[in-house]
């Protein structure tokens, strides 16, 4: 009898188990597939906003109802230390690890600005712990954007890593 009992344990245990890797499965799925066609209509249209400041790409993301979660910032190349890339980044933070364990894909935005970053990005993101919120709005504000390239927009599980 105690056998049966630690068996029916194990199993719902098992069970349970599972159903929240399902569950996570699930909701990460549907994120990507409420935020990917948002992102994907302002593809055709990306190079409206060349040349314009960052303030008006925003109120394209925020008119789509599109929250940025967090933020990176990079070189335009590997040899330099200026940045010029600022990275969006979409998906819940509590779906990341998740996802990279089942190598599915994350909708990105890389915006390269027309001129550096100021080094202040440094510290108020690290303030921030790289999270988006309303001072890191007011700062890329009145950036020119150079370039924004749209990265794992062909599908959470896909193989196929092409820019758009």
């Amino acid at each position: 009898m105690k056998n049966l009992f630690i068996k029916l344990i194990l199993t719902i245990n098992l069970l349970l188990i599972y159903n929240c890797k399902a569950q996570t499965s699930n909701d990460y799925v549907t994120f990507y597939n409420d935020v990917v066609p948002k992102l994907n209509t302002i593809v055709p249209n990306k190079t409206q906003f060349y040349g314009q400041n960052f303030s008006n790409f925003y109120s394209e993301l925020q008119n789509k109802n599109v929250s940025i979660v967090m933020l990176n910032y990079d070189s335009k190349n590997e040899l330099s230390r200026e940045y010029y890339v600022l990275r969006l980044f979409f998906a819940p933070i509590n779906m990341w690890s998740f996802a990279i364990n089942n190598s599915y894909r994350f909708p990105i935005v890389d915006i390269t600005f027309e001129n550096e970053i100021p080094s202040q990005i440094e510290q108020i993101a690290s303030q921030a712990e790289m999270k988006w919120n309303y001072n890191l709005v007011q700062f890329f504000s009145t950036m020119k954007i150079e370039k924004i390239e749209f990265i794992g927009m062909n599908g959470y599980n896909s193989q196929d890593r092409s820019l758009k």
